[in-house]
């Protein structure tokens, strides 16, 4: 393997043949997303193409060259499907259309089509623990006491007490039921009060989500991401117990794998192709992904994990502390170990509800690229399948909006208020918070280029351009000395071509080491070390000596900085992948 050299004009040399095992060699014929990457597009916030401020598929389609260029393999869309917008999209009201603000399925098979064309493969967002109240099925269902669909969703009478039926919160602030003044009832969300709950106890709910499901691939789509999927399983014993449940925990119900399972057995099973199912599943455990990620039990493929994002929250997660390297380091290696023999990782640290990595990991002002390509490194060379989400490819930051109006994000809207109002916190502290932590963050527009709304629109955004974009952009990443894109190319192509990359074993060193990030990856005879100091200050030499009895006739393959001699002092956020003799 010879290095990879980064340059204005970049020569990226092919890492040849691996002396590795081959994946079929590691023990089976591996599937495509082992050594695949996903790039993960907000389509609100990606490209507009008709100038109404909002991203649309057809500006996706118009910028399938810069993925292809990239080299992802697979393109996941947050929803797109027609919704009221409560939660931009996440409260669906029709699971087998597009949103006109999106364009039509028309759109949708061209955008499949070429996206094929380029060997991109398309995977759709699945939004199915909640629908929008607007859906036809909800709004049957709160129609009277007896419509067919009435148990298509959680209905339950007020309390002994005459309050809520259980003492269960919402994500987004306040309970987790709302009272119908139709029916008398109330209606569970564990998100907004205009997503509620479907009830998958139901089996007339779960044939019509796969129904819809089958639809969607038969259309030629290629896997789901599973928005909150754990959550479809309730723990009924909570809702319909004697005292109010409290808040705190999973709502996570035992039925989780029953309907996995079945869901894999109606959609998957006998279907020709290697589709993509990846579950987001807030508040599993490791030996929880092991189930759901073992092949032979037709789950899911792999899971998004909540662990390592959490922390750094406090009492909630805007209540933010310092980052603590020693726990994120041996937080990821504990999924990397447990799920070593049986199941897989995916592998992110920031996407459409996190912070960006670089003003949350990083240093986004004095070493942005050099913190920026750190964590591509880390992140990418450890086992699992990575996800990119638009915008990390080249460093983009947080924003600092000066008032609350500036935002959009309900998560935080509702933060804000009942923090202020009900709670009578400083509105400065408050907004500091969502400053750090929002979900905005990770929404403003795409910044292609220096224009006055970053080549995103030529309307007016539906959400304020980051004003950093006139430095940092698309255009200038890729035309600078030093590219952060460049940088994730090169890292794709290593998972591409290079076995160890993709399936070999993961060893971390120096776990309570506050500044340094380094592991071992080996598979076949052949050894990979990452070095990283993640930190604003230089790491002295000598390194620690599991680390640098390592660096002995190290080849270097991948760095951020100029090359130097292994061992010497580590400069401020450099980064280094070796080949071990």
């Amino acid at each position: 393997m010879t290095e990879i050299t980064e340059t204005a004009t970049p020569l990226i040399e092919s890492p040849g043949t691996s002396s590795g095992a081959s994946p079929a060699d590691a023990g089976t014929a591996a599937p495509w997303w082992t050594s695949g990457v996903v790039y993960q597009v907000y389509p609100r916030s990606f490209a507009d193409a008709d100038g109404d401020g909002i991203g649309d598929l057809a500006g996706i389609r118009g910028r399938l060259d810069y993925l292809a260029e990239l080299g992802i393999d697979a393109l996941w869309l947050s929803p797109v499907y027609p919704s009221p917008q409560h939660d931009n999209g996440y409260d669906i009201k029709d699971y087998e259309d597009i949103d006109p603000v999106f364009g039509d399925l028309a759109e949708f098979d061209l955008l499949l089509a070429e996206a094929h064309d380029r060997g991109i493969k398309i995977v759709m967002d699945l939004v199915v623990n909640h629908t929008s109240d607007e859906h036809p099925w909800f709004v049957e269902s709160k129609s009277n006491l007896t419509n067919p669909k009435r148990d298509w969703y959680w209905w339950r009478a007020p309390h002994a007490d005459g309050g809520v039926p259980n003492g269960w919160r919402s994500a987004f602030s306040g309970p987790a039921w709302t009272l119908d003044d139709t029916t008398g009832e109330y209606y569970l969300h564990l998100f907004a009060k205009q997503q509620p709950d479907l009830n998958w106890e139901n089996p007339d709910v779960r044939a019509a989500v796969y129904a819809m499901m089958n639809r969607w691939l038969d259309r030629g789509v290629d896997g789901f991401r599973m928005d909150v999927i754990n959550f479809i399983a309730k723990r009924t014993e909570l809702i319909d117990g004697p005292m109010p449940a409290t808040d705190g925990g999973s709502p996570m119900g035992p039925q989780i794998h029953a309907y996995l399972q079945e869901m894999h057995a109606a959609v998957f099973a006998g279907r020709p192709g290697d589709h993509l199912t990846v579950g987001e599943m807030p508040g599993v455990s490791t030996a929880d992904a092991v189930l759901f990620t073992d092949p032979a039990r037709g789950e899911v493929d792999m899971i998004f994990q909540f662990e390592h994002v959490g922390l750094d929250h406090g009492d909630t997660k805007f209540d933010v502390r310092p980052r603590n390297l020693p726990a994120l380091k041996q937080n990821l290696a504990h999924w990397q170990t447990d799920l070593a023999e049986t199941g897989w990782n995916s592998l992110y640290l920031n996407n459409h509800d996190q912070p960006r990595l670089v003003s949350r990991f990083g240093n986004d002002t004095t070493y942005r690229y050099e913190s920026a390509t750190l964590w591509a490194l880390v992140l990418h060379l450890q086992r699992g399948t990575p996800y990119i989400y638009q915008g990390e490819e080249i460093g983009m930051t947080n924003v600092r909006f000066d008032s609350i109006a500036d935002y959009r994000d309900i998560e935080s809207l509702n933060h804000y208020r009942e923090a202020v109002e009900e709670f009578d916190l400083a509105p400065a502290s408050v907004l500091a918070g969502v400053h750090a932590m929002g979900r905005d963050n990770a929404r403003t527009p795409m910044q292609w280029d220096a224009t006055p709304n970053s080549g995103f629109t030529t309307g007016t955004p539906w959400l304020a351009v980051n004003p950093n974009h006139t430095g940092i952009n698309v255009a200038a990443d890729r035309s600078g000395e030093r590219s952060v894109f460049r940088f994730y190319q090169a890292l794709i192509r290593l998972r591409h071509e290079s076995p160890v990359v993709a399936l070999g074993d993961f060893s971390l060193l120096e776990p309570d080491h506050e500044q340094l990030y380094a592991f071992t990856r080996s598979l076949g005879g052949e050894t990979l070390l990452v070095v990283a100091n993640a930190a604003d200050a230089p790491l002295a030499a000598p390194l620690p000596a599991a680390v640098a009895g390592l660096l002995a006739n190290a080849e270097r393959v991948l760095g951020n900085y100029p090359r130097q001699s292994p061992g010497a002092s580590l400069r401020p956020w450099e980064a280094t992948l070796y080949r071990l003799p």
